[in-house]
């Protein structure tokens, strides 16, 4: 390792941290302090573009940011903190050589904290600790600092590992300090502990052009760009380049344009060198993630990148509901999902494509349900109208045994709702593995088979009135575990079409919750409601009063309606069985029976029992 050459002037660092542990707004506050970003006026977090991202307040899609600190120029990517995102998380520790693991100074390591650190100390990093959130109300940061070390002691942490340093930060207020009764007015202690602690990527610019394309982009001008880190030489526009594929073959190229971050935006230059972070446009339209760019004369692979497996499947294919195209859907067949689904398995590593039937459906696998239900909430957003099937778990068979994947869950909920907690979990097979009691609140850790997870976060939900939290890792895949209970309740399933009228809601309320409001239009074979006596109900949910010539003796009695539910995709994915899909359109998420007449169901079900 001595004799390898270092770039001195550059530092690659990636933000690690569990969902809400403030690494978005520690990266603002660093851009905001270099100069690197003018912030508008009350605007923040600023890495967060995504508008679901936003919503959502956790980082899905991971960015780049740099910005220049005492001659050195620090390249800052965000992370999702996410286990779904474990792809994504793979890949961008591969291009840096250092990680700032943010922990919140009062809760302390998280579920996804460990899932983060484990990645990267597999991956043989040295982190720099940062307790953050430290001007939080009740805030605990040296016990948080001593809760981290046993975290690294868990998970295997090297001697060195171990020695890492620790910086007592507030995002918020753009401060850092290494003692915390120190003074601190800026992030000058943290950005001195990265220049010092964070080692200078191994670059020689001798050597011949390598880069390992770790993201791709996509610009309709320009075509496919590659994102990744440049290992060994340089590169120049106008350089012709090769692609050397998964399967050994090479492709020629020429580099169109080189793009680098000043700040958040990419700015087009000349050229780079080893252990600079850009973005290259080759000219080659084949090109996936884990695949090498090369110099043309001797073009060699990089190590490719280990992706997490898929465990969770779906099938998406085109809206048939007797509705489709009335909600300002704008691409309706499929041939634009196939088109939307094969964009997406180029840009996204963790997600799997394969047709069914012909080409009509498509089976998509992903890391999680969560996973799953963003790209299905972006393509709605993008003016997409299709159907999805219940999630599956992918199933796998080793020297003739059925495994199953299995998730490690973690629990926080107020002492009053433990029982009801451990309660339903046990229905679902879970195996308690860690209890921990505090003064209000109860930490629970069970493993569980993925499957019966589907649909028990909407119960929990409920169960804790809102107030419970619940994070879940893929645990590892064991023998396949049997029968799970199913959904206990029924539907009640539209006879004919119309506009759903309030007196037939009125007269259905008392059989279930109901999911739709008076006046929207309804089909037949969609589901409008749930029926609590668990057996699926045909009913009539346009039926008008009937008027008579004859008044009551008292006023007609008023017709009150319980507010439907909101139905939010995640709901309607946990909610649906195997004989019913879930229709997206940009305006609305529906129910619906996977054939839409009666008559067809009985048949096919019929024919199921044989």
């Amino acid at each position: 390792m001595s004799n390898q050459k270092r770039r001195k002037d550059v530092r690659n660092i990636a933000i690690i941290a569990h969902v809400d542990h403030g690494k978005t707004t520690l990266v603002d506050a660093m851009l905001r302090q270099s100069g690197a970003y003018n912030f508008k006026d009350g605007e923040s977090t600023i890495m967060d573009s995504n508008p679901l991202e936003k919503e959502r307040g956790i980082t899905i899609f991971s960015k780049n940011a740099s910005f220049r600190y005492k001659d050195t120029q620090f390249n800052i990517v965000d992370t999702p903190g996410h286990a779904d995102f474990g792809s994504e998380v793979e890949r961008i520790l591969k291009m840096v050589d250092g990680v700032l693991l943010l922990v919140d100074a009062f809760e302390g390591p998280m579920p996804q904290t460990k899932f983060v650190l484990r990645k990267s100390l597999e991956m043989h990093l040295k982190p720099i600790v940062v307790i953050n959130k430290i001007d939080r109300p009740n805030a605990r940061p040296l016990e948080v600092s001593d809760l981290t070390f046993d975290l690294f002691c868990e998970l295997n942490a090297t001697d060195e590992q171990l020695d890492f340093p620790i910086v007592f930060a507030s995002g918020r207020e753009g401060t850092a300090k290494l003692d915390l009764d120190d003074e601190s007015k800026d992030l000058k202690p943290l950005l001195d502990t990265i220049l010092h602690r964070v080692l200078p990527p191994v670059a020689d610019p001798e050597k011949p052009f390598q880069m390992l394309v770790t993201m791709l982009d996509y610009d309709s001008y320009i075509g496919r760009i590659a994102i990744g880190r440049i290992a060994h030489g340089t590169a120049t526009t106008g350089d012709q380049i090769a692609l050397v594929k998964h399967d050994g073959s090479v492709l020629n190229g020429k580099i169109i344009k080189i793009l680098k971050y000043v700040g958040l935006k990419r700015v087009e230059v000349g050229n780079a060198e080893a252990g600079d972070i850009v973005s290259i446009v080759p000219g080659i339209d084949d090109i996936k993630v884990g695949e090498t760019l090369a110099c043309t004369e001797n073009p060699q692979a990089l190590p490719t990148i280990k992706i997490d497996e898929p465990t969770i499947s779906m099938n998406f294919s085109h809206n048939t509901s007797p509705i489709a195209g009335k909600d300002g859907g704008r691409f309706l067949t499929s041939r634009h999902i196939r088109e939307r689904l094969e964009y997406e398995k180029m840009m996204n590593v963790g997600i799997k494509i394969e047709e069914v039937d012909n080409g009509d459906r498509f089976k998509v696998s992903g890391r999680g349900e969560l996973h799953l239900a963003i790209l299905i909430e972006t393509m709605r957003r993008e003016g997409y109208e299709f159907e999805v099937s219940r999630p599956k778990v992918i199933l796998k068979k080793v020297e003739g045994e059925t495994l199953e994947p299995v998730e490690e869950i973690y629990i926080e909920v107020g002492q009053e709702y433990q029982g009801a907690v451990i309660q339903n979990l046990g229905n679902r097979r879970a195996e308690m593995k860690d209890l921990q009691t505090t003064a209000n609140t109860v930490r629970l850790r069970f493993l569980i088979a993925s499957r019966a997870l589907l649909g028990f976060r909407n119960e929990f939900m409920v169960m804790t009135r809102g107030s419970g939290i619940m994070y879940q890792n893929f645990f590892e895949y064991q023998k396949f575990k049997g029968e799970l209970p199913s959904r206990q309740t029924g539907v009640l399933v539209s006879q004919n079409s119309g506009k759903a009228v309030a007196y037939a809601l009125w007269g259905l309320q008392e059989r279930g919750e109901i999911f739709i409001y008076p006046g929207v239009d309804v089909y037949e074979g969609m589901i409008i409601g749930v029926n609590n006596k668990g057996n699926d109900l045909i009913i009539n949910a346009i039926r008008e009063k009937k008027m008579s010539n004859m008044r009551s003796s008292g006023a007609d009695e008023a017709i009150r309606l319980v507010p439907p539910r909101e139905m939010t995709l995640e709901f309607a994915l946990e909610f649906i069985e195997d004989d019913e899909l879930v229709e997206i359109t940009p305006k609305n998420v529906r129910l619906r029976k996977q054939y839409l007449d009666e008559n067809e169901r009985k048949i096919k079900s019929r024919k199921a029992a044989n």
